[in-house]
C-alpha cells in the first residue's frame, strides 16, 4: 500500500450517560493517527455531560464528528447504525464509551484487511476487569495469528466469538447485504448482528495484534447492560438474543447453525448456571426459563454438544423445579470451569452412573471421556502453619483405572498473566476401599509473594490455585481444588524478608480456592482496601 491510495477508517463511538469515561474512548481512537479519518461519537439522548465534553472535544479535533440522538435509543444497536450511516471512511470500527482502543490497534487491522482483500478482520481482545486492571483474554486459542478463513462455515467455532468491537468492517460489505444492528433496547445485539454477518460468509483475516481493551466496572453504579443481572430480565434477552441469532446462521448454513446451538449449551448455559445465586425466586424464574427453551433444541444438537453440557440438559429436563439445595449446588459447581462433580456418586438399578439418587439421570458416555476432561472433585483442608492436605475423589472407578499417582500445585496470577509457580509432585496415597487418595502439599507463600513482587506488582497479590494428578497410564488432568470452610481463615505469617506476609485464602464464585497474598505493610493495606471495595460492591 502506498500512502496515497492507503484507505481510512471510521470509528464509531457510542456513549450514553458517561461523560467521565467517554473522552478516553474518543482519544484512544483519534491516537490511532491518520488511518482513522473520522471517530463518530453518537450521543443516544444522554442525561448528564457527555454532550458537553464530545462538543468540546470535537472543537479541538476536526475528525470528531459528533451525532446528537433527540431521544434515548434504550440499548446500544441503534446509535451504532447511526454511526454506520454517518460513516464515509471505506472502513468501520466500533468502540464503546468506556472502553478503549490500544495504540496501533485500527493500522494493524486495515493492513490485514486490504493485504487479504477480507471484508472482516480480526485481532485479539482482552477484558480489563477494574480497579484491579486484571486482564482476561477474550475466546482465547478460537484465532490462530495470520490465517485466513475463506468462509465462515470452514470454522464453525467461529459462533464462539459474539463480539462486534474486536473487529474491522468493510462498510461496502455491510452496505450490500443490508447487515445492521437491531434497534431498540435489544440487549446483547452483538449476537444478532454477528449473526448476520457469518450469514453473510465473508471472507476473515486474522492477526494476533491486541485491538481492544474491555473495561469491566462490576462496582460501577450504572452497571453495562450485559453485567446487569439483578433479575431473570438479562438471562431472558440472551436466550432471545440467541434464538434469532440461531435462526438467522442456521438459515445460512445447518452446520454453522449447529454450532450455534453447541455453543449455547456449552458456554451461556454454564456460565448463567455457575453464577445461579442464592435466591429461590431468581433460581425458580431461571429453571422454568430455561427449561423451555433448551426442550425447543434437537436431540441431534444435544448430542453434539460436550458430556458436561449434554448432563446439565438431561437435569434440567428431568425436574419441572429446581432440584433440591444439595443437587442445585452441585450442579452450579458442576458447570464452573473446570467443571466438578462433587461426590457422593450414585449408580441406577442397571449398575449405570446417574447425577443423584434423588435425580437418576443417567450420565452418558462417561466411559468415552479421557482422564483429562473427567469432572474429579478434590478438596483441599489446611495442615499445619503453611500447608494443605488434599483428598481426590474417584469418579466411578474411571479414575482409579487410570491410577493416580502423583499431584502438584499450580499457582496462576489472576487474569493468567505473569509467572506460573508449579511445585514438586507429591505421591498420593490411596485410601482403603479405593475410592479416594491423598497427599500433603506445601503452600510456599513467602515464594509466592517474592514472585510477585519479581514481577513489578506491588501490594496485595491474586492467584488461581490448580491441582495437576499425574496417572500411571501417561494421563493426567488439571482442576481447581474445592476449599473446605476450615481452610477459608486469614493467616499473618513472620517473615524475614516482609516482616510479616498476610494469606487469605477464599472461594471464588464457581466454589474453587484462590488466594490473595499481601506482603509487607503496603500489602496489608492493599488487602484491606480491597476487602472494603468487596464489601461495598452490589451484588445480586
Amino acid at each position: 500500500m502506498t500512502s496515497t491510495h492507503t484507505p481510512t477508517v471510521s470509528v464509531v463511538v457510542i456513549a450514553y450517560n458517561d461523560a467521565e469515561l467517554v473522552g478516553q474512548a474518543v482519544s484512544s481512537a483519534l491516537a490511532q493517527g491518520p488511518v482513522v479519518a473520522e471517530v463518530i461519537a453518537v450521543n443516544d439522548a444522554s442525561a448528564d455531560g457527555t454532550a458537553l465534553v464530545l462538543d468540546e472535544l470535537a472543537a479541538r479535533h476536526p475528525r470528531l464528528k459528533v451525532v446528537h440522538r433527540t431521544r434515548n435509543s434504550g440499548g446500544c444497536g441503534t446509535p451504532r447504525n447511526d454511526g454506520i450511516a454517518a460513516a464515509t471512511a471505506p472502513y468501520v470500527m466500533f468502540l464503546d464509551s468506556d472502553d478503549v482502543l490500544p495504540p496501533g490497534a485500527v493500522a494493524a487491522l486495515l493492513r490485514a484487511a486490504v493485504d487479504n482483500r477480507a471484508p472482516v478482520t480480526v485481532g485479539s481482545c482482552v477484558r480489563r476487569e477494574l480497579p484491579e486492571s486484571r486482564d482476561i483474554p477474550w475466546a482465547p486459542g478460537l484465532y490462530v495469528p495470520g490465517e485466513v478463513i475463506d468462509k465462515p462455515e470452514d470454522r464453525p467455532e467461529l459462533v464462539r466469538d459474539t463480539l462486534c468491537v474486536n473487529k474491522l468492517y468493510e462498510r461496502a460489505f455491510l452496505d450490500g447485504h443490508g447487515i445492521r444492528f437491531p434497534d431498540g433496547r435489544f440487549i446483547y445485539e452483538d449476537f444478532v448482528f454477528t449473526a448476520r454477518v457469518l450469514a453473510a460468509a465473508p471472507r476473515i483475516a486474522v492477526i494476533g495484534d491486541l485491538v481492544y481493551v474491555w473495561h469491566v466496572r462490576r462496582d460501577a453504579a450504572q452497571v453495562s447492560i450485559s453485567l446487569d443481572r439483578k433479575d431473570v430480565g438479562n438471562w431472558s434477552a440472551r436466550v432471545e438474543a440467541h434464538r434469532a441469532a440461531s435462526w438467522i446462521i442456521t438459515e445460512s448454513s445447518p452446520g454453522l447453525g449447529r454450532a450455534c446451538q453447541v455453543k449455547f449449551l456449552e458456554y451461556d448455559l454454564r456460565m448463567y448456571l455457575r453464577e445461579l445465586g442464592q435466591d429461590p425466586g431468581y433460581q425458580a424464574a431461571w429453571w422454568t426459563l430455561t427449561r423451555d427453551y433448551v426442550a425447543g433444541f434437537d436431540d441431534a444438537d444435544i448430542e453434539a454438544a460436550g458430556a458436561h453440557a449434554r448432563w446439565i440438559v438431561r437435569v434440567l429436563r428431568a425436574t419441572a423445579v429446581p432440584p433440591a439445595p444439595a443437587d442445585l449446588l452441585r450442579l452450579t459447581r458442576f458447570a464452573a470451569d473446570p467443571p466438578r462433580l462433587l461426590p457422593p456418586y450414585a449408580t441406577g438399578p442397571t449398575g449405570a452412573p446417574v447425577w443423584s439418587d434423588a435425580l437418576p439421570v443417567e450420565l452418558d458416555r462417561l466411559d468415552e471421556l479421557v482422564t483429562a476432561e473427567l469432572p474429579v472433585t478434590i478438596d483441599a483442608e489446611p495442615s499445619g502453619c503453611s500447608g494443605l492436605r488434599i483428598q481426590v475423589h474417584d469418579l466411578y472407578g474411571r479414575l482409579a483405572a487410570a491410577g493416580p499417582r502423583t499431584v502438584q500445585l499450580r499457582f496462576q496470577p489472576r487474569g493468567n498473566l505473569g509467572k506460573l509457580l508449579v511445585t514438586e509432585p507429591v505421591e498420593l496415597t490411596p485410601v482403603a476401599g479405593g475410592d479416594r487418595w491423598t497427599a500433603e502439599l506445601p503452600y510456599r507463600l513467602t515464594e509466592l509473594a517474592s514472585i510477585g513482587r519479581g514481577d513489578g506488582r506491588r501490594g496485595m497479590q491474586a492467584w488461581d490455585v490448580k491441582m495437576s494428578v499425574e496417572c500411571a497410564d501417561g494421563s493426567s488432568l488439571l482442576t481447581s481444588p474445592r476449599p473446605l470452610d476450615s481452610l477459608l481463615h486469614r493467616r499473618v505469617l513472620p517473615s524475614s524478608r516482609y516482616g510479616v506476609l498476610l494469606a487469605q485464602p477464599y472461594r471464588t464464585s464457581g466454589g474453587s480456592l484462590a488466594l490473595r497474598i499481601a506482603p509487607g505493610a503496603a500489602g496489608v493495606v492493599s488487602l484491606a482496601r480491597n476487602r472494603l471495595h468487596r464489601a461495598r460492591s452490589p451484588r445480586r
